[in-house]
């Protein structure tokens, strides 16, 4: 699953997650597990675009277009899904 990632899955968000920005985090409310987690800028931002409509490989395209980054953040962004993958956030 976690490690399955591929260029063309669709990952999008679990249903049902509250998000809010508290200080310099993003807090993330899951109702139906009664689960809290806590997000760095980047994290939010690769959440944000698990919408079902962008590609794993978009969303490394993206990212590395909001930050102005001369290479793709692969390996990054790909560790950011498996975490939110695995914390029940996501999934493809």
């Amino acid at each position: 699953m976690a490690d399955d990632l591929k260029a063309e899955d669709l990952p999008t968000r679990t249903k049902g997650l509250e998000v809010h920005l508290v200080d310099d985090q993003f807090v993330i409310y899951e109702a139906k597990t009664d689960r809290v987690h806590f997000l760095n800028a980047s994290a939010a931002l690769i959440l944000e675009f698990c919408d079902g409509k962008h590609s794993v490989a978009e969303i490394v395209t993206l990212v590395g277009e909001a930050y102005s980054l001369a290479d793709a953040p692969v390996e990054e962004v790909h560790a950011g899904l498996r975490s939110l993958l695995a914390e029940g956030l996501i999934h493809l």
